[in-house]
């Protein structure tokens, strides 16, 4: 009858706050000390919670790198395709710092593209466009057009 009470009455004063007791609460398990439970010593336990948050650091140090790199890249193509620049990127470059490099393949390709794009600028660029333009299709397409526009002539001119 006891229990039928208590378990009507205490179960929802529970939810409240007003339930168990430290008592109670000692009765349902001994796992105070986290030492204890994982098998290890005190002082164990304390160097391997070390090592683990020096884990973390590291890896959020590796994350926030990639991403700053990851920026990085972005930041360059946007540059080299005249496109509007993003603040994201920006703020993970300066989160990151000033030690962002580019990957080497990466910046091999941005050298070549840079050399190719003053090759393409200067006057001897346009000289090599020039002499590898096939000279027959030129021509062609110059005979058609010509041969449009006459026809085209005579059919307006009572003249010819």
């Amino acid at each position: 009858m006891a229990f039928l009470i208590k378990s009507m009455v205490g179960n929802p004063l529970k939810s409240f706050g007003f339930g168990e007791s430290s008592e109670e609460k000692k009765e349902g398990g001994d796992v105070s000390d986290p030492a204890a439970a994982q098998g290890m010593t005190r002082e164990e336990y304390e160097e391997y919670q070390r090592q683990l948050i020096e884990e973390k650091m590291e890896r959020d140090a590796k994350f926030i790198q990639k991403k700053a790199e990851r920026a990085t890249v972005r930041v360059h193509l946007r540059e080299k395709y005249r496109l509007p620049q993003s603040e994201k990127d920006d703020n993970q470059i300066q989160m990151a710092g000033d030690d962002i490099d580019l990957p080497e393949d990466l910046q091999k390709m941005v050298v070549e593209d840079q050399d190719e794009e003053e090759e393409k600028s200067s006057i001897f660029g346009h000289i090599q466009n020039i002499q590898n333009m096939d000279v027959d299709t030129i021509k062609e397409k110059a005979t058609a057009t010509f041969t449009e526009m006459k026809q085209a002539a005579e059919e307006k001119c009572s003249v010819m």
